[in-house]
């Protein structure tokens, strides 16, 4: 399968240059294409993956793909997507991120096994020594100002306002695909929906200075959104981040177990590497099972072991299989503390106390009658085991690796108690 019918069946081709010169070319030869990401923050979250992951593709089928970190742009601030300004980080919070997200780029798709190795560049390296004069001489010149004005990234902030900063942020990027096209063969950028703008101001700075037969091509990948019309990768928490310092590796796994029937087989599509007749089999599960729910442990393992690696993937599982079975002691206190991140939280100390009591004082449960009556009916669980004894008395001894009791409530009310 061609690459660019490979695209097409996954569903992630929006738009395109030139779509018959694209697929020519891509047929012709082992293509040089880029995708960059602006180090706005020190982790990139589940929606910088998108292009990338379309990236990766075309490095299986046989291309070279580049991928560039925004040491420059990132200094300026892309306005796409943008209802204001964004706030200027300093120069050394920008080389910061940039470090981070280099050192995540390299753990996600560089790997010795790759015939056709993803290089990495910053455009920092061939910008700063461009002063103002060169800016406005060879490179301002080439740029309308009503071409730029026209452009959606810039039309729809000029009711809101636009500094001359982020205006001029296509001109850097369209001075980055010039590079690339000139120094390291690259003949095709990839983006978001929102890049459209930026990509073809690109392709139009690389004809104006190469000439009209220069061969460049613009695809963008479509806008991702969830089946209930919200957009993906957001969570009550906020984002669903790569760095495991952010969102542990059981949140990560967690996150695409959960995904809705209605998104799981796109998202087999756009994010697995799955075989064509892998995910239609997954997806004849979906209609015939759903309550199995197949596709969404795929999904979920496919994804954590590309991002956290096959022993954080296990431990995900662990932490999964023991909250669905209540099998609390198999679990590390480490896994525990990920596996129990965002549930209620208490603190107690570690003198011993009957279990009525001990309920009842850290809150719990509302009253030592309450308490007597869940006990007596086998509502509470200390790690795991049921309790049905009132005389029974909680020490020390009950706490996971000295730090952690988990108590359960009912069949899915879990709290962790932290000894101090």
């Amino acid at each position: 399968m061609n690459i660019i019918d490979e695209l097409e069946w996954r569903d992630a081709i929006n738009q395109q240059t030139d779509a018959e010169g694209l697929r020519e070319l891509t047929n012709s030869k082992a293509v040089s294409l880029y995708c960059g990401v602006d180090p706005t923050g020190d982790s990139m979250h589940i929606g910088h993956l998108i292009p990338f992951m379309v990236l990766r593709r075309f490095q299986l089928a046989g291309h070279r793909p580049v991928i560039l970190i925004g040491g420059a742009t990132g200094t300026i601030g892309d306005p796409s997507g943008r209802q204001s300004e964004r706030s200027l980080q300093t120069l050394e919070q920008v080389q910061e991120n940039v470090d981070a997200l280099t050192a995540q780029m390299k753990k996600l798709f560089i790997s010795d096994d790759d015939a056709n190795q993803v290089r990495l560049v910053n455009n920092y390296d061939w910008t700063k020594n461009i002063n103002v004069i060169e800016f406005l001489r060879d490179f301002g010149k080439n740029f309308s100002i009503n071409t730029m004005l026209a452009k959606d990234v810039v039309s729809s902030r000029l009711d809101s306002g636009i500094s001359f900063t982020e205006f001029s942020y296509q001109i850097l990027q369209s001075i980055d695909y010039l590079h690339l096209y000139k120094h390291e063969d690259v003949q095709l950028q990839i983006g978001g929906s929102d890049q459209w703008g930026n990509i073809t101001s690109g392709l139009d700075l690389i004809r104006k200075k190469e000439g009209n037969e220069a061969k460049a091509f613009g695809l963008t990948i479509p806008l991702m959104l969830k089946a209930d019309g919200t957009k993906f990768g957001k969570t009550a928490g906020g984002a669903v981040w790569l760095d495991p310092k952010k969102t542990t590796p059981y949140e990560f796994y967690q996150f695409w177990a959960n995904t809705d029937d209605r998104d799981v087989i796109k998202y087999l599509k756009y994010f697995t590497f799955l075989s064509k007749e892998e995910i239609e089999a997954l997806a004849a599960k979906v209609e015939s099972e759903p309550h199995k729910r197949e596709a969404q442990k795929a999904l979920a393992e496919e994804m954590t072991r590309f991002v956290h690696g096959e022993e954080l993937l296990e431990q995900a599982k662990r932490i999964t299989a023991a909250l669905f079975s209540g099998d609390i002691r198999s679990l590390t206190a480490d896994e525990i503390e990920e596996g129990f991140k965002e549930m209620p939280t208490f603190t107690a100390t570690n003198e011993t106390k009957n279990i009525v009591d001990w309920l009842v004082d850290l809150g719990i449960e509302p009253s030592k009658r309450q308490a007597r009556e869940d006990i007596t009916k086998g509502a509470i669980s200390i790690n795991g085991e049921r309790v049905n004894e009132l005389e029974v008395d909680i020490t020390a001894g009950h706490a996971i690796g000295g730090k952690f009791i988990i108590v359960r409530k009912g069949k899915k009310n879990y709290s962790l108690v932290k000894l101090v």
